[in-house]
């Protein structure tokens, strides 16, 4: 005879490795607090119903309790025979209160327990996530602040473009991370549903109130289809989906990080605490944190594929194919939130080497536009303007100067119109003083991009 929960029709076991392979509990572990709260919750709403009674009811939950407690003090070992942390709990608590324990399963499955568990867990860890970004955007906010005058070669293809703001330019990756915190915040709504009640998958002749363990475990809302409660793994797809997303912009930013480190660029120096050195050469610092966050991206979007894969051709209802939910699910979160918080660590201790920027913009050909649109202002077509400014770049190549550095007769020679006050025209500050496009890199724009920042944060 079998010792399983679902033994009874069982001749045989599996055997230990049989166990392993089938078991969960190496990982679901993770959810013993939902798990034990989505109980406490069960067992308060069957007594309310009378389908146990209040003495019973408030012995399972001080079972509950006392487990709760010696697992977190590392009391508890579960067992892999056991499978899962369903399971595990409720042997546990028969072991500790005797055959009353059995009852607290009357009327839901562990279909409908897991995914409690889940959601429970996912509406925590997407919180958690928010409030992450929030901070990293406190500090993205404050760095900009810092570096509103700072000005920075902007890039485009890698190649010099037009000078910008570097407070500007930080401040895209702030503006990425309000974008994702939207869609972690709308996806609250699909994430806060509770299942609980809806058992295997057609609902249980007893008479539960799910709308009382809905209100207990303070879930928004209610799957309206027993089916579908169990079923429905669509929210982890979405918090996996915004993970990876948050985390390629994550992504994005690092590799900025690193290429600002370099020697060759020298934009910014970063802390020695994001910082690692090399076994043999003596002389490296490697900005391997940034590297990290770059590199993760893959096992996050790896564990959003995987996800769609599995559900891809799943048949309804439960099927034990849903047990691959959870791993890439918690070790996704657990990327996503030490990411978010090594890269505001990193941005906060990093100094930003202004005058070397300063250097760089005044060493190209970034005020090249500008010289186009003097031309422009003085009555020259744009597209004849872009010619022109084309012969003066390509004289300056042969010649191994910048803009500034051309003569007042050079300039002349192209064009009649140019007198000067080309020289003020062309200085990287007033270029960016120009930008008073709404959205533009000129300082009073990134003022007033700040303070709209700010105010969403407020």
């Amino acid at each position: 005879m079998s010792s399983k929960a679902w033994g009874g029709r069982f001749e045989a076991q599996p055997e230990d490795w049989v166990d392993d392979f089938n078991a969960s509990i190496e990982f679901d572990k993770n959810l013993i607090n939902q798990d034990i709260q989505g109980s406490i919750a069960h067992a308060t709403m069957l007594a309310n119903q009378h389908i146990i009674t209040q003495d019973e009811a408030q012995s399972i939950i001080q079972g509950l309790k006392n487990i709760q407690k010696d697992f977190n003090e590392g009391n508890i070992e579960f067992k892999a025979s056991l499978e899962d942390i369903h399971l595990n709990i409720e042997h546990e608590l028969i072991q500790r209160i005797g055959e009353t324990g059995g009852k607290l399963h009357t009327g839901r499955s562990r279909n409908d327990q897991v995914a409690t568990d889940m959601h429970l867990y996912t509406k925590e860890e997407v919180q958690n996530i928010i409030e992450l970004i929030k901070s990293f955007q406190h500090e993205i906010i404050k760095l900009a602040e810092e570096h509103v005058d700072t000005i920075m070669p902007g890039y485009t293809h890698l190649q010099r473009a037009q000078p910008i703001s570097f407070a500007h330019h930080v401040m895209t990756y702030f503006w990425m991370l309000e974008r994702d915190k939207g869609r972690f915040n709308d996806s609250l709504k699909r994430i806060d549903i509770s299942p609980l009640g809806a058992a295997a998958l057609s609902g249980t002749t007893h008479p539960i109130d799910r709308h009382e363990t809905q209100a207990l475990l303070d879930f928004a809302n209610i799957y309206e289809n027993s089916l579908d409660a169990v079923s429905d793994r669509d929210y982890i797809i979405e918090t996996l989906h915004n993970i990876s997303l948050t985390m390629v912009h994550l992504s994005r930013f690092a590799e900025e990080i690193i290429f600002w480190s370099t020697d060759e660029a020298k934009f910014i120096t970063l802390s020695d605490a994001f910082s690692t050195g090399s076994s043999i050469m003596p002389q490296k610092k490697n900005p391997d944190m940034a590297e990290l966050i770059r590199g993760k991206v893959g096992r996050t979007t790896g564990h959003l594929m995987s996800m769609l894969v599995t559900l891809k051709g799943l048949p309804l209802a439960y099927n034990k194919d849903l047990q691959e939910d959870k791993e890439g699910l918690f070790d996704a979160i657990h990327t996503v939130k030490g990411s978010l918080r090594i890269f505001e660590g990193m941005i906060a201790s990093m100094t930003v080497n202004t005058d070397r920027l300063s250097e760089t913009v005044k060493k190209d050909f970034s005020n090249a536009t500008e010289l186009a649109d003097y031309l422009v202002s003085k009555g020259v077509p744009f597209r004849t303007a872009h010619e022109i400014v084309g012969k003066i770049v390509l004289n300056c190549i042969h010649k191994g100067i910048y803009l500034l550095d051309v003569p007042l007769s050079e300039y002349q020679a192209q064009h009649s119109s140019i007198n000067e006050d080309i020289y003020d025209y062309l200085n990287p500050e007033n270029c960016l003083k120009r930008r008073k496009s709404y959205g533009s890199t000129g300082q009073d724009s990134v003022k007033h991009q700040l303070n709209v920042a700010k105010s969403l944060l407020a």
